[in-house]
């Protein structure tokens, strides 16, 4: 799976000019299911997220995680973030796993987060959504679990 992180202060995604989910401090997640990936890629990385470090601590340096400063994370299916981009110009996206699964995975890797104790809001699965996010940093970091 991968993700993009983005460390906020405020996050939320609109479908149609209504809001569906939106959150204060914490992360915007965006996420995307790759082919072959299973449950177990998505319980690794939200173990890995729920826990990350990038948040300041009391000498400003990043060593608190999104639990440690009780927030919340909006999580967004993106699947352009299998884009192939090393042919032509226009990128392709046949490495995201199939509709069906990756609406699955991103759904289940939702409630993983949830279950590490993360409050979390989602997006829309396939949906025109409109994300709106003040990015805090900025800090962004992207994560793949075959890295």
């Amino acid at each position: 799976m991968r993700a993009l992180l983005q460390r906020v202060t405020e996050g939320s995604v609109t479908v149609d000019g209504t809001v569906i989910g939106e959150i204060g401090q914490g992360l915007v997640i965006l996420i995307c299911a790759m082919q072959g990936d299973t449950q177990a890629e998505a319980d690794k990385l939200a173990a890995k997220i729920a826990k990350l470090r990038i948040f300041a601590d009391e000498a400003g340096k990043m060593n608190r995680s999104v639990l440690d400063i009780g927030g919340s994370a909006l999580v967004v299916s993106q699947f352009t973030l299998a884009a192939d981009t090393r042919r032509g110009n226009r990128p392709g996206f046949s490495t995201a796993a199939p509709p069906a699964e990756g609406e699955a995975l991103y759904l289940y890797f939702a409630d993983q987060l949830a279950e590490q104790g993360v409050p979390v809001a989602k997006g829309q699965f396939a949906a025109d959504m409109k994300v709106a996010l003040v990015n805090d940093g900025p800090i962004t970091i992207w994560m793949d679990t075959d890295d």
